[in-house]
């Protein structure tokens, strides 16, 4: 397996349609569409608070919306930064459940953006195509990340479940999905 490229290269290969093509054929995988191309982004963690997305992943959406993906559940079962004191998100096929989260609106060249920042294609997540729905229940076709997590779940930080409460509430989720995150326990 590659290892992960630095971050300072990454974001370079993310800021370079042509570099990201060859990037990804490193991994057998291939870019589809041209870089203006709009496609749906669906964030379940750290990605629905601004600070994140639009401030440390530098991400400029054209649209966004609240919604959701059904047969899929939320886990904090990856292992995060202190290790040991912080588990982010990850989401697991579950026919029973859901998951809400923020539906944005970003061109090709933006999702290969958001990849470079999140180590796609590498070790950890990867790109998951799947049906979504607005929370006005208009099926759309979304991206999102998944990574082969731990067994077991753990906690996530103080911090990074404030993100998401936080992104959550400013998006407007609906409450259910509030009590949700409200009642996660964080890392001590």
């Amino acid at each position: 397996m590659m290892q992960r490229p630095p971050r300072r290269l990454r974001r370079a290969i993310g800021c370079s349609w042509l570099l990201s093509r060859l990037w990804y054929r490193l991994y057998g995988l291939h870019i589809k569409g041209r870089p203006d191309d709009e496609v749906w982004y669906f964030a379940y963690g750290a990605n629905m608070h601004d600070s994140a997305f639009r401030g440390r992943r530098g991400m400029s959406p054209l649209e966004w919306r609240a919604g959701r993906i059904r047969g899929y559940r939320l886990r904090f079962n990856l292992e995060g930064r202190p290790i040991g004191k912080a588990a982010p998100a990850n989401i697991c096929a579950d026919p029973e459940a859901e998951v809400w989260g923020v539906l944005y609106r970003i061109t090709r060249a933006g999702l290969v953006q958001l990849d470079a920042t999140e180590g796609v294609p590498g070790p950890r997540y990867r790109q998951l195509w799947l049906d979504a729905e607005d929370i006005e229940g208009r099926p759309l076709e979304a991206v999102t990340y998944i990574a082969q997590g731990k067994e077991a779940d753990g906690n996530p930080s103080l911090r990074y479940i404030t993100l998401l409460r936080d992104g959550a509430r400013a998006h407007g989720l609906p409450e259910h999905w509030l009590s949700f995150l409200d009642s996660v326990k964080h890392a001590q």
